[in-house]
């Protein structure tokens, strides 16, 4: 954990729960600020969403389709399990990203099955970047089917309801356990898309790996990053979300709020803890729990959350 987190013990404890895998987040705005919400609380007849909040965008990632190890052997069935949370939700955000790793090996087959379980969202538009599985064949799959938004770059940006959203791409050039990368094109990109947009305007930025270092020894980190930063400083409220270490980690510098997403695959260590990045397989019995998600009571004046482990059990 971040040693950034906030000092409030009952906040520090809750975010240690949120180490292992999840369904995923929803993301809603109120004030002007982006909140992470927990998908089964917002399925559920108890949401505490207020009127005023707008369900923003559904953050899905890591779903390793094609994956058959013994960490979990039904991944699908965990993405199909996500699905059915989002569904149930009486108000549904309009946009759902997926911070890749899609696939687990960019085969055909494998995104043909992801793109068959993801249309059953009931939301209509998905925006994606690709993890570094989904690019084990240079990326010839994963463009094909999701390049037409960035002209086959991978990068791109969108607006939605007053909110500016960057899609980065830090894995074409991935090596294992090594940290990702952007690349001055993608630098020179960037600071252009920024260039004449009011520091008030809302920023969601989301790419695959983290965009702080978490972790150098297992790659857990982007090398050209704080290059990036520097161009988003100057807004008021920024969001970065990503996924590939399969746990949460958050830290908040300035006004800039990172935030790791759960996969809904299979659990991965946290840093250090054993020799790597690799599936954590616990008793069959025990998956469930570490696939779990989480409650979420959300207070709006002022807001706060309080948040507590929930699983698939």
């Amino acid at each position: 954990m971040s040693s950034d987190l906030p000092s409030n013990p009952s906040r520090r404890g809750a975010l240690r729960c949120l180490a292992f895998g999840g369904a995923g987040t929803l993301f809603v705005l109120a004030g002007g600020v982006l909140a992470p919400v927990d998908l089964a609380l917002a399925a559920s007849e108890k949401s505490a969403l207020a009127v005023s909040d707008i369900p923003l965008f559904l953050q899905i990632s890591d779903t390793h389709i094609g994956f058959k190890q013994e960490a979990n052997p039904d991944v699908a069935g965990t993405l199909k399990q996500t699905i059915d949370y989002v569904n149930a939700m009486p108000i549904k955000p309009a946009l759902t990203i997926h911070t890749g790793d899609i696939t687990h090996l960019s085969k055909p087959e494998q995104f043909d099955q992801a793109a068959q379980l993801l249309s059953g969202l009931n939301i209509t538009e998905l925006h994606t970047v690709p993890g570094e599985h989904d690019v084990t064949d240079g990326g010839a799959e994963y463009f094909s089917r999701f390049g037409k938004a960035s002209n086959n770059k991978g990068y791109y940006s969108f607006d939605h309801n007053g909110v500016h959203f960057i899609a980065l791409v830090n894995v074409m050039h991935f090596k294992p356990n090594g940290l990702g990368g952007l690349g001055d094109d993608q630098l020179a990109w960037l600071q252009a898309d920024l260039k004449g947009r009011s520091s008030s305007t809302p920023i969601v930025v989301f790419a695959h790996m983290p965009m702080w270092t978490i972790y150098q020894p297992w790659g857990w980190g982007t090398g050209d990053a704080d290059q990036a930063m520097s161009y988003l400083k100057r807004f008021g409220s920024v969001t970065v979300l990503n996924g590939h270490i399969h746990q949460i980690v958050s830290k908040v510098e300035g006004n800039v709020t990172f935030h790791t997403a759960r996969s809904t695959a299979y659990p991965q260590p946290t840093a250090g803890n054993g020799p790597g990045p690799l599936p954590l397989k616990v008793p069959s019995d025990q998956l469930t729990k570490m696939l779990g998600v989480t409650s979420v009571n959300i207070m709006h004046d002022p807001l706060s959350a309080t948040i507590s482990d929930a699983t698939l059990a």
